[in-house]
């Protein structure tokens, strides 16, 4: 680290007029603020008079190096003035002083004590000194201090002063969306570069679709200042019982990491119990609680998380047998299509085995959202209600697990069977509440998953033929849409997947069209699907063809995106829609409505709800859905050539 590396041109005034020593440290603070040095203007100030206090920092020579180490400050750095005629800084010579530069050190390490002992000997050299009073710019004023410090110390930097080994790190995180895809890794990757940026050191831990990653130890947690939880779905709390934890959304990881860090630093957030309650924070920064409509959306993202892979390997193994029994001569045999050859046979009923947990899995993990581990059972079993259509009828017929097909609440009831499941067991937690201590260890491994699944057994008995026949009319709805609604319908939802790219919309579209896969309305999910490949494709070819509409860093980017939206990764465009979002966002949602209008028309279907491109092999007309994938990306990178401006540096 060299001067001018702490030194920014902001952070420079030549040629002030002012008349006092404290005009003077004013004006070098308001630098250091404007330059963004400063966590606390106020507390800084305070820190540079009391070292005035101790005695003067002007060296004479009409020279001053005030200077102050304390946590006001973000990282080390330098602010530096040139006064007309100088003011009585009480130099040892008596002289005034015209040349200033003020010293920002944060308190861990002796950085600035390095940065002051460079600064001393190459100012002593009147030369220097006087090309400086000299300079007309700012970068003038930089080009000599360079230069100077080029000669004074060729082969040499600055370097902190070896501190003790940290105890751990100051600040932990957690991130997690429910798809685990890109907003996870994006929120981390934020939260380490904003950290290191401001100088903290930092762990985080991935929740992603491979499982939890750099995951935090029990050492960490206890060491640390405070937690930061950026995350869409539930994450294990339990671990930070009586900790500092800022709980916030995955995308305030991505947008706003300097704001949550420094209320972690600042210690103004709440202190996590892991019975739910919290010690308030009276500071104007805590953390707002949740709203209703949020902890909803978590619970379901739960749930939808872990339900995916059993969708995505269910539905394509299924896929791929009917596209073996095809292959093999056997597309019209009528009802046993798909599994009439032996090895289409094994492959598809596999798909079935894996694709029948559909929705206990949706149900159970919904219910482990809201209550725990103890949640997930009873969650499970009332999943398997809903989709077998379990009914006190068949019960009382001693039919035993027989489903009445009326009563099939589907996707539905598997949502109302978690969020009930879930109310159900906290309710049992608060029922039994008064048992003794050494009752802890049985109440959630037999107490409440007993119970909770006896009571949610019964609710679904009774919710089953209801809700079933909503289900059923939902289905029938969607089956018997005449072609003009079916396109409308595939238009809407491809745009809804371009709106805010992973946000709230876009997962409401998606967990449709989830949803409709398991009433065997396939051809939403292909809409759906091509609806997210298609931003990132007209972002890369936009930044591939016209390339005077980008920053250097945004076509730097651009290619990484041909992979991501083949991949169906729709996040890949979150960088570009977030820098200007009024004319990438328009532009992306007509590209994927067109591509869901193209796909309706061709009579496209998708069993599988992820994998982009590598799914291909088992859509209905798959050079249709090529076809729509290449006309959306094409209109909206035509778009986005139109709406953006040229650059005049590009």
């Amino acid at each position: 680290m060299r001067i001018i590396d702490l030194l920014k041109p902001e952070a420079i005034t030549l040629g002030l007029d002012i008349s006092s020593k404290d005009d003077a440290i004013n004006a070098l603070i308001g630098l250091h603020a404007a330059a963004g040095n400063l966590k606390d203007k106020d507390a800084y100030k305070a820190a540079i008079l009391a070292r005035e206090e101790q005695g003067s920092t002007a060296i004479g020579d009409g020279i001053a190096v005030p200077h102050a180490k304390t946590s006001a400050v973000k990282a080390p750095a330098l602010a530096a003035i040139t006064v007309k005629n100088g003011v009585d800084y009480g130099a040892p010579d008596g002289k005034p002083s015209d040349l200033l530069f003020m010293i920002a050190a944060t308190e861990d390490g002796d950085v600035h004590l390095e940065i002051l002992s460079r600064l001393m000997v190459m100012l002593m050299d009147p030369d220097f000194t006087a090309k400086l009073r000299a300079a007309k710019s700012v970068d003038e004023f930089l080009q000599t201090i360079d230069a100077q410090e080029k000669i004074k110390y060729p082969d040499e930097e600055v370097k902190p002063a070896e501190k003790e080994a940290p105890k751990g790190y100051r600040i932990l995180g957690v991130t997690a969306c429910p798809t685990g895809i890109a907003h996870t890794y994006m929120a981390a990757e934020a939260l380490e570069k904003k950290a290191e940026e401001m100088g903290y050191s930092i762990k985080v831990e991935t929740d992603g679709s491979g499982g939890a990653k750099n995951v935090l130890t029990k050492k960490e947690i206890e060491e640390c200042d405070g937690i930061i939880v950026a995350a869409d779905k539930n994450v294990e709390m339990a671990r930070f019982d009586g900790k500092k934890v800022l709980k916030t959304s995955v995308s305030s990881g991505i947008n706003k990491p300097g704001e949550l860090i420094q209320r972690v630093v600042d210690g103004k957030v709440p202190v996590y119990h892991s019975d739910g309650s919290e010690e308030p924070d009276s500071s104007e920064y805590s953390e707002e609680k949740e709203s209703f409509g949020r902890k909803i959306y978590k619970h379901l993202m739960n749930g939808v998380s872990h339900m995916l892979p059993f969708v995505v390997g269910g539905g394509v193994l299924i896929a791929l047998g009917f596209l073996i029994d095809t292959i093999a001569g056997n597309a019209n045999v009528g009802g046993t299509f798909g599994f009439t050859n032996p090895v289409a046979s094994a492959v598809f009923w596999i798909g079935k085995a894996a694709f029948s947990f559909m929705l206990p899995i949706l149900a159970g993990y919904i219910a482990q959202s809201i209550a725990d581990r103890p949640g997930l059972l009873p969650g499970i079993v009332g999943g398997l209600f809903a989709a077998n259509g379990f009914t006190f009828k068949a019960f009382i017929a001693n039919q035993g697990l027989v489903g009445d097909d009326k009563a099939v609440s589907g996707f539905l009831g598997a949502l109302l069977a978690g969020f009930i499941a879930g109310i159900l067991v906290n309710g049992l937690k608060k029922a039994f509440s008064w048992l003794p201590k050494s009752m802890d260890g049985i109440k959630p491994v037999f107490i409440y998953p007993l119970l909770g699944t006896l009571l949610i057994g019964v609710v679904m008995c009774v919710l089953n033929p209801v809700v079933g026949v909503v289900n059923i009319a939902l289905s029938n709805g969607l089956s018997s849409l005449g072609e003009t609604s079916r396109v409308l319908l595939s238009v809407v939802l491809a745009a809804m997947m371009a709106i805010d790219m992973g946000g709230p919309f876009n997962k409401a579209a998606y967990v449709f069209g989830t949803a409709a896969i398991a009433d065997g309305n396939t051809w939403i999910m292909a809409a759906v699907m091509i609806g997210g490949m298609v931003p990132p494709i007209a972002i890369a070819l936009a930044t591939t063809f016209f390339k005077n509409r980008w920053t250097k860093e945004e076509l730097k980017s651009g290619p990484v995106n041909y992979l991501m939206g083949l991949c169906f990764i729709t996040e890949g465009a979150i960088p570009y829609a977030a820098s200007d979002p009024l004319r990438v966002i328009p532009s992306c949602m007509v590209g994927s409505a067109v591509a869901g209008l193209i796909t309706s028309l061709f009579g496209c279907a998708c069993p599988a709800p992820h994998g982009g491109i590598f799914t291909f092999i088992v859509v209905d007309h798959p050079f249709g859905y090529i076809i729509a994938l290449v006309a959306g990306s094409i209109v909206g990178a035509l778009m986005l050539a139109l709406l953006k401006k040229k650059r005049v540096n590009a």
